[in-house]
């Protein structure tokens, strides 16, 4: 199992060094084209919870308004997400630009850096921010036993669908169940294709 895991981090250093060196010029457009695009930072920095609880800073490529963070309890009552997780489909706080960025799930790219210095992994549970796991409950807090990723089964599975946290999780214990190097390339290969397809949102 060790030797696993050690070829797992093996794969992402790997695959998310190649891909910020092969897409450099797609994220520097991005970044020129969100900062003249509308007020406030290129980047989005997301204060998340890790493997073991631990908290760690990675980055998107900002696709909301300036002030979204405090716009978000003005739209409590119309959460979609029951549990500590937001989810609003038509979120009014985010821009033009960040529609399509969201669509092609091209404001994660910036991960690919937290996958490379091994605060994230390419496929495992997504993480959650501080303040969602502050609510979290023993069941929910299972799901980070295992470095978190940017991509997972429930971004495969029924993105859209989901609307109950629990549900989340329980597809992110399923994939710690069940996982394996093999696993693991399912899910890029089929994230590929969501990505490709433009179902990101």
């Amino acid at each position: 199992m060790r030797f696993t895991h050690a070829i797992k981090r093996l794969m992402d250093i790997a695959l998310s060094g190649a891909l910020l060196v092969v897409l450099g010029p797609v994220l520097a457009a991005i970044t020129v084209a969100v900062k003249l695009t509308s007020r406030g930072p290129a980047f989005y920095a997301c204060h998340w919870v890790g493997q073991g609880a631990k908290p760690f800073t990675g980055y998107k490529f900002r696709t909301m308004v300036a002030d979204a963070e405090a716009m978000e309890a003005q739209l409590q009552d119309r959460n979609e997400m029951r549990g500590p997780a937001f989810k609003l489909t038509n979120d009014p706080r985010v821009t033009a630009l960040g529609k399509v960025l969201r669509k092609y799930s091209l404001d994660e790219l910036p991960q690919l850096w937290s996958v490379l210095i091994g605060d994230l992994s390419l496929v495992g549970p997504r993480p959650p921010r501080e303040h969602e796991y502050a609510q979290f409950t023993d069941f929910q807090k299972q799901k980070l036993t295992v470095k978190p990723g940017i991509t997972c089964l429930w971004q495969v599975e029924g993105r859209h669908r989901i609307n109950d946290y629990d549900d989340w999780v329980e597809r992110d214990l399923d994939y710690i169940r069940r996982w394996s190097l093999w696993l693991d390339i399912q899910i890029l290969a089929r994230t590929a294709v969501v990505v490709f397809r433009g179902t990101g949102v």
